[in-house]
């Protein structure tokens, strides 16, 4: 008899970000490409719902003054605005505004959400707690849904979720690295912490993935999803690594719900070794 649960249950549910419902975790990024139609072809393979996008006019024009905006269907993907490029929270909470204001123009549904990014300098890019966090209680009190980029410290990540983001987004290792995910066990206590009496808050781990392997670790630890951008950007072929992140993230979304067996040091043996028979050839 086949099992319901193999054929009429759905493998999994859907992430929820606030007020919004996503089926694919995978949230990929629209910077880095060489051309535009690549974008839009390694943004379809993606599976994505949700794509990031700078709002700064410097990046939504090229240098032949093509608009990146013409290349992206705004019916289609719910656009999340970033505030890349801002290394204090005053330049990050009026860059959100920017950004609200553009996807208003557009009537987009992503124009009250924002992903937070708050620098520390140009060389690591690693995030400047103090900005981040006041720029994240601003922005909450102006009615935002702040997903914020943050490090790997557990400590932070939990002051970030108390200042009332929508979602907390540690990094696997630095921005654009190709590093993948250095710190698991950071990662383990973010989640563990954030999720403590309330496992349904998401936890979204963003930057540092260079190959589809780094997905499926992340979600392996539990993310609720994956980040991304110049790991399919700079690939040498972006529509066909979009389409292995896309994989990724579900392989490893379903491997974490699975639940993995425990690790061993001594083998230990696939078929039972009692009751085997003994097969002896001429009798």
């Amino acid at each position: 008899m086949t099992d319901a649960k193999t054929t009429n249950e759905p493998l999994d549910k859907p992430l929820q970000l606030g007020a919004r419902t996503l089926t694919s975790r995978l949230i990929v990024g629209t910077g880095k490409y060489e051309t535009y139609p690549i974008m839009q072809a390694a943004l379809d393979a993606s599976g994505s719902e949700v794509i990031t996008v700078a709002v700064r006019r410097e990046r939504l024009i090229n240098d032949k003054g093509e608009s990146l905006l013409d290349f992206i269907d705004t019916d289609r993907y719910t656009i999340l605005p970033n505030t890349a490029g801002c290394f204090n929270a005053e330049d990050a909470v009026r860059v959100a505004r920017l950004g609200r204001e553009l996807l208003d123009q557009l009537d987009n549904p992503g124009k009250d959400w924002v992903k937070l990014e708050v620098l520390g300098d140009k060389k690591t890019l690693l995030p400047d707690p103090q900005g981040t966090l006041e720029a994240t209680r601003e922005l909450v009190a102006d009615g935002f849904s702040v997903l914020c980029y943050t490090s790997d410290d557990p400590i932070m990540a939990v002051k970030i979720k108390e200042a009332g983001a929508t979602t907390v987004m540690p990094a696997g290792s630095p921005i654009g690295s190709g590093q993948g995910v250095l710190n698991p066990n950071n990662i383990r206590i973010i989640l563990e912490l954030l999720k403590d009496g309330d496992a349904e808050y998401p936890v979204i781990v963003d930057a540092g993935v260079g190959a589809a392997s780094d997905v499926t670790i992340a979600m392996e630890l539990g993310a609720d999803g994956v980040l991304l951008n110049t790991g399919i950007a700079h690939a040498k072929d972006a529509v066909k690594m979009a389409h292995a992140m896309r994989h990724a993230c579900l392989a490893g979304r379903l491997s974490y719900l699975s639940g993995r067996i425990p690790k061993r040091l001594y083998a230990t043996a696939s078929s039972p070794w009692s009751g085997v028979i003994s097969y002896i050839p001429g009798e």
